[in-house]
């Protein structure tokens, strides 16, 4: 573990030492070099004194046993770089004894290497100086002692309670007082805590993501590597902020380490993973950003490039049987679209909040060169580049065992170039996908496949439940839908004769297929005649004509907006 002096006294401490002061000190040098840390107190006299000398100490001398100061010494000057280049934290020299004047060379030695020179117009005595010096240094010793201590039982206690990644970085950011940010491998952040989504823009340039750079830190940061047994899993960056007893760099170093235990036991290295991701949905979906900078600079920070990009907002949606663990369902939904779009574009991966989604959805965010032909127009959906290159991936990863009847659902959003855009179309395909049934816009992903694994709904091809789902929320709209639709809700929710539960279905149906009632019955599941007689029924439900044009466009906007179709 890096020694740091940040617990030792600094000279600006030193110097209210009582038995210093009453040397009426002088800085020859000014302010420079105060904030350096005293790790010991030496008296240093003869020629070789001066190359014992390990650094970092107070260097208390009245020049004995130096060459003569009067005039030009090159000896003198010798031993004053030789003095300076030790890198001692400050010299304390005394006047009157050996010197009646600060030698030039010594003075400018320490301009040159930022080294405070203090003067002493008055004699003292050095024995009580590095005495004082020397208990200061060692309470220090023994605060920073405690400090680690205290730190790294904190941390141990995280880790045996297994706490989550981003609790053990907001206890870190909690410790130091200052924003901490963890990052992969890949430089994209896992976890930030103690500011606001601004320290991000460290993270966030364009030219990172691309090149993998490390981030443009200030020079007052904090980073030390998330490492074990050989193997780096990412950086923990503390940005600046007030000192602490155990060293900034320590608490950050035993808090890499516990990190690096708790990686140690993900394998797979899932849960960095996801929860970089779900953070950044979590923040995005939430509205948690001032604005377009700063909403650029968490989705870049998460590892999707904005500059000079076509953006796309996505869900993927396991629908049917699966045969198997829906963890496993999810990985390859996860892993056949990551690779869909690798290695010119990329993607971070979500599962779709309750509120988001049906149940087994992913939220894709996705970033691409311009020109690529994955976002090519098709004439039909499934001639769509993308979907077509997901189902080769999931076809190549999918079980022999998993039932025909299963699907993976694409819904694919329209294009954007700026953030807000790109959040605002993932938001409301989110909202208009519905794997459910055959609804139009929804068709195979690949010809001849057998069976067809992937569906692909276009926002395109869709205008009408992408706009309408985008504001669903809104209460005239609600009201409005409300109005033409209870009367059918009520209906299906009662039981006995002439209730048979299935009116709003039969209309969604039928809104699917206007034209052409032989098949609206039959993705209804029910013989014509009986379709016909539910048709007679909603008509006199809801007082309206469904032959009118203007009768199926509201109904058709009502069912939208209480996600029915």
């Amino acid at each position: 573990m890096t020694e740091t002096l940040e617990p030792y006294p600094s000279v600006s401490d030193v110097l209210r030492i009582p038995e210093l002061a009453a040397g009426a000190p002088e800085l020859v040098t000014g302010d420079t070099g105060l904030e350096r840390r005293v790790r010991w107190a030496h008296v240093v006299a003869g020629r070789e004194a001066p190359g014992l000398l390990d650094g970092g100490e107070l260097v208390l001398t009245t020049g004995a046993g130096w060459p003569p100061g009067h005039g030009e010494s090159a000896e003198l000057d010798a031993l004053m770089r030789t003095l300076v280049v030790a890198d001692p934290a400050g010299i304390v020299f005394e006047l009157g004894t050996h010197f009646d004047a600060t030698p030039p060379a010594l003075t400018a030695a320490c301009v040159a290497h930022g080294i405070p020179l203090i003067v002493l117009h008055r004699v003292v005595r050095f024995v009580q100086i590095t005495q004082r010096v020397h208990q200061r240094v060692l309470a220090a010793q023994n605060e920073a002692l405690e400090a680690r201590a205290e730190v790294h039982a904190m941390l141990t206690e995280l880790g045996l309670n297994r706490s989550p990644v981003d609790y053990v970085v907001d206890r870190i950011a909690a410790t130091l007082g200052s924003p901490v940010v963890l990052e992969d491998a890949g430089h994209r952040v896992v976890a930030w805590s103690g500011g606001d989504a601004g320290v991000l823009k460290h993270w966030a340039a364009p030219e990172r993501l691309v090149h993998g750079a490390d981030p443009d830190l200030p020079a007052a940061a904090t980073r030390v590597p998330v490492e074990a047994q050989g193997t780096r899993w990412g950086w923990l960056t503390a940005l600046p902020g007030p000192p602490h007893a155990a060293g900034r760099e320590t608490v950050l170093e035993l808090g890499a380490f516990a990190l690096a235990l708790a990686r140690l036991a993900d394998a797979d290295g899932e849960t960095w993973l996801d929860l970089g991701s779900k953070r950044l949905f979590d923040a995005v979906l939430s509205g948690r950003y001032s604005g377009e900078r700063e909403l650029a600079s968490q989705l870049a920070a998460g590892g999707l490039p904005l500059e000079h990009r076509v953006l796309l907002g996505a869900t993927l949606t396991g629908t049917g049987d699966f045969g198997a663990h829906e963890s496993l369902e999810a990985a390859i939904l996860q892993t056949a679209l990551r690779r869909a779009v690798a290695p010119e574009a990329r993607v971070i991966l979500a599962p779709a909040p309750e509120s988001l989604g049906a149940p087994r959805t992913l939220l894709a965010l996705m970033s691409f060169p311009p020109g690529d032909p994955r976002l090519s127009h098709a004439a039909t959906p499934q001639q769509h580049p993308l979907a077509a290159r997901l189902a080769h991936e999931i076809g190549m990863m999918l079980p022999e065992t998993t039932p025909p009847s299963w699907r993976a659902h694409l819904s694919i959003g329209v294009t954007a170039t700026r953030p807000r855009a790109l959040i605002s179309s993932l938001e409301r395909v989110a909202a208009a996908g519905s794997p459910a049934g055959s609804p139009a816009g929804v068709s195979a992903a690949t010809r001849g496949a057998t069976p067809a694994r992937v569906t692909v709904q276009l926002a395109e091809e869709r205008p009408l439940a992408y706009l309408v789902r985008g504001l669903a929320a809104a209460p005239e709209l609600q009201e409005f839908a409300s109005s033409l639709l209870d009367p059918l809700f009520e209906h299906d929710r009662m039981s006995g004769t002439g209730h048979s539960g299935d009116l709003v279905t039969v209309l969604a149906a039928y809104l699917t297929h206007p034209t052409n009632r032989s098949l609206a019955a039959q993705q209804a599941r029910m013989s014509r005649s009986v379709f016909y007689q539910r048709i007679a029924l909603i008509e006199e439900l809801t007082g309206a004509e469904l032959a009118d044009g203007e009768t199926i466009a509201a109904l058709t906007v009502a069912l939208l907006a209480r996600g029915e179709l």
